[in-house]
């Protein structure tokens, strides 16, 4: 399988060299260059395989260039019950009917994982596939990644004591939950680097798009991506849409909808692709928050990026997101494939102006894509919390109320509603104390965490800085090829 770029400079390479690139060169996006899918009878011989087969059998087609063993190997390695506290890795719950006539409600658990989100699920998978093709290589990686929340804890728990891999994660300064930060900050680790940006995410998002234009600067110093713009990050999560359907217990070909909290689109993106691969999945809900830019697209065919100073704090913050990166994979195959209507689709973006599509064909395309949209508030998050805590006995998060109130919204008669996890209630505790009167459960490993002593530096949000802060870094812990 080869890969190309999104705005369309010719090939990428391979599924290894993709993983080591972060971006294209072209500040597009790897794609592959085409989807393969599963007739009827290869989808039914997936059901009951173990989750590392089912993710062997998924994703081989996408990695031809590892060999077949090495390519379980991993996978076993990633998908152990050790490391995800279930024999299931995602187990699937059943939450209820929202009313009598409408399909059952599902709730798909991905937060078992070490840093109790549900990015563990891919960026286990990163880190073993990072060691082992780094070793083949006999290469360095340096991770530079942006967080809203989630990300960063968990592609930090994957990459300790990767001897090839040094992380360089940035996150809003204040944005985050105070679980969250502790659990990020209080790594004192020689190959982590936290940085706390003066801004929003999509700040941090903008200076690690910036750093990988820099091409002297990228290759001098091995610049990868760990973010949702990492193609292997899209591909491993796509495994649990399948896993979740098979477990659904469906006759063959029957539909299941699932709704998935929204804010960078790489989640969601990832059920459309296990869509695009021939698994019946009917509806796809694009549950937001406050920050809305998701929403306002699939609802309007307008998609209007929102400046940092219009992007609200809200109560899932995770999601305060006012440019959804993988959307512009979206669009990509929205537009058969074409490289050519995404960069001038994002040309337009890059100018301050919207990418309208109302009233053309790719807008029908959109709307039979199956993706559909709904949006949160603050009170619409405690009140779901407080309704599932009550009648199912289930403690939620925040962002994953969002995932259940849009996906209730959108239930069809006869149709399950699988809504997907995105983390523990621990790691929003003021939100959930606020919703139910008391405070969540946490694992026992993490048990006042928030009084740890925290490590990471706070940066302006200008890329000059950043760069000069990842070079003195690596000059002081490792040895680096400086220019003569």
């Amino acid at each position: 399988m080869k890969y190309v770029s999104t705005r369309g400079t010719g090939e990428l390479g391979r599924f290894s060299d993709v993983l080591l690139l972060g971006l294209a060169p072209d500040g597009g996006l790897a794609m592959p260059e085409h989807i393969p899918a599963f007739s009827p009878q290869t989808l039914e011989a997936l059901r009951g395989l173990s989750y590392p087969e089912l993710a062997f059998r998924v994703m081989r087609p996408f990695i031809d260039d590892i060999p077949e063993a090495d390519l379980r190997r991993v996978l076993h390695a990633t998908y152990h019950p050790d490391v995800f506290h279930s024999q299931d890795i995602t187990p699937l719950t059943r939450l209820g009917a929202a009313s009598p006539g409408q399909g059952e409600l599902y709730l798909l658990e991905l937060s078992n994982g070490p840093s109790l989100a549900f990015k563990d699920v891919a960026m286990q998978f990163l880190g073993q596939i990072f060691e082992y093709v780094l070793e083949r290589r006999g290469e360095q990686l340096n991770i530079l990644g942006a967080t809203s929340g989630d990300t960063g804890s968990a592609a930090e728990y994957a990459m300790l004591g990767k001897a090839r891999v040094n992380v360089f994660m940035l996150s809003p300064r204040g944005r985050m939950s105070a679980f969250q930060q502790a659990q990020m900050y209080s790594l004192n680790e020689p190959n982590i680097f936290n940085i706390a940006v003066e801004g929003v995410f999509d700040d941090c998002q903008d200076l690690v798009k910036a750093v990988n234009a820099d091409a002297d600067f990228k290759a001098r110093f091995d610049i990868g991506a760990v973010n949702s713009i990492n193609w292997a990050r899209v591909l491993a999560q796509a495994v649990y849409y399948f896993k979740a359907y098979f477990a659904l217990g469906l006759p063959p070909g029957a539909e299941a909808d699932f709704s998935v909290p929204s804010g960078n689109f790489g989640n969601v993106f990832a059920g459309f692709l296990a869509k695009r691969m021939g698994l019946p999945v009917g509806q796809l809900i694009v549950a937001t928050n406050e920050n809305d830019v998701l929403n306002e697209f699939f609802s309007t065919g307008v998609y209007h990026v929102r400046p940092a100073d219009r992007v609200a704090m809200t109560s899932s913050p995770s999601m305060d997101i006012g440019k959804a990166s993988n959307f512009e994979r979206y669009l990509y195959l929205i537009a058969g494939s074409s490289a050519t209507h995404t960069l001038s689709w994002w040309d337009e973006v890059g100018q301050g102006r919207p990418v309208d599509l109302r009233g053309t064909s790719h807008w029908d395309e959109v709307k039979a894509s199956g993706l559909l949209s709904g949006r949160n508030t603050h009170q619409g998050r405690l009140e779901t919390i407080r309704r599932i805590d009550q009648q199912c006995g289930r403690l939620i998060d925040p962002h994953t109320a969002d995932g259940v109130l849009i996906g209730e919204r959108h239930q069809r008669r006869g149709v399950p509603m699988v809504c997907l996890e995105t983390a523990l209630p621990a790691k929003f505790g003021d939100t959930v104390q606020e919703a139910v009167k008391r405070a969540p459960e946490r694992p026992e490993r993490f048990a006042g965490i928030e009084t740890a002593e925290r490590y990471f530096d706070v940066l302006p949000n200008d890329v000059e800085t950043l760069k000069a802060y990842i070079a003195r870094k690596l000059r002081e812990t490792v040895k680096v090829q400086e220019p003569a």
